[in-house]
Order: C-alpha cells, then sequence, then structure tokens
C-alpha cells in the first residue's frame, strides 16, 4: 500500500477505535506491526515482518512474538492470512465506516500483489450451502484466488 502519512494515521486512529470497541489494546508493538504491513507492498511472512520491524523501529522482536501480535490483529479483523501463502496482509477496510462483504484475495503468482475484494453475502451463502449439502463444513468463507493481474499480462 502507497500511504501517505495523514491516510496511515488515520487508519492507525480508526484501529485503535476499532480495538476499543471490541475490547482490546492496540498496543504500540501491535501498532508497528500494522505499520508494517500497511508500509508493505506485497504481503509478508513474519519473518520478514521481524526484519522490517528490526530495521524500522531499531529493536528485535522475536518471531513467535510476532505470530502472537498478528493473531491479535487478525481477531480484531485488522488483518489477514492468506492460507495459500502463509503470508499476511493488512485490512484494505480498516478505515471504512460501512459493512463490509466477505473478502476475497486476488493474488497475483507473478508480482505477488494482493488484492482485497468483497463478496456478496448471497452468493457466500449459496457456496456455504452447496458445501454443506457435500457434507463438508467450511473453516473460513474467505476466498483466495490466484491468477495474473493486469499489470503483468500487459507487461
Amino acid at each position: 500500500m502507497s500511504l501517505n502519512e495523514t491516510e496511515l494515521n488515520n487508519i492507525i486512529h480508526q484501529a485503535e477505535h476499532s480495538c476499543v470497541e471490541s475490547g482490546g489494546r492496540l498496543t504500540v508493538k501491535r501498532k508497528n506491526i500494522l505499520i508494517a504491513l500497511l508500509s508493505a507492498d506485497m504481503p509478508q511472512s513474519a519473518y520478514e515482518i521481524a526484519d522490517y520491524y528490526k530495521e524500522a523501529f531499531k529493536e528485535t522482536i522475536p518471531v513467535m512474538s510476532v505470530y502472537r501480535m498478528l493473531e491479535f490483529l487478525m481477531k480484531e479483523s485488522l488483518v489477514h492470512k492468506l492460507s495459500s501463502t502463509n503470508k499476511y496482509v493488512a485490512c484494505s477496510h480498516i478505515a471504512c465506516n460501512h459493512v463490509h462483504e466477505v473478502p476475497q484475495f486476488l493474488i497475483c503468482d507473478q508480482c505477488h500483489h494482493v488484492r482485497e475484494v468483497g463478496v456478496k453475502k448471497d452468493i457466500i451463502d449459496a457456496l456455504q450451502n452447496s458445501v454443506e449439502n457435500a457434507n463438508f463444513y467450511l473453516n473460513s468463507p474467505e476466498l483466495e484466488l490466484h491468477g495474473v493481474c493486469n499489470d503483468c499480462r500487459q507487461g
């Protein structure tokens, strides 16, 4: 994400507010992990986040601590984990004030950029019904679709 300082501050303020509303707290370290993801152009692994943290904030943070903070941020719906790549992205809707659809991630297999788009509830409900009719139960309705982005396709 390419964010200016005002946009970044707005997102962090909204994230803090969201955490307070749910009874959580966006500590300095959790906020810095979120900033690391918001500053990244591509999904990041916990190891990449730890490296960024050390460079940007001049503090070493154990990878296990990064994982714990990512778990908190996911619980707060501020971060998403891409299961297919075992990497993380900041939610692109943190500063929005509307109800969100179920996230769908469009992952470019060439440049690895990720775009988050919403899936309408009726589509997810139909998918859920189809899956349950096959005697299978989803752990998560989030979808990850791999392909090639327009920039890579044209380049």
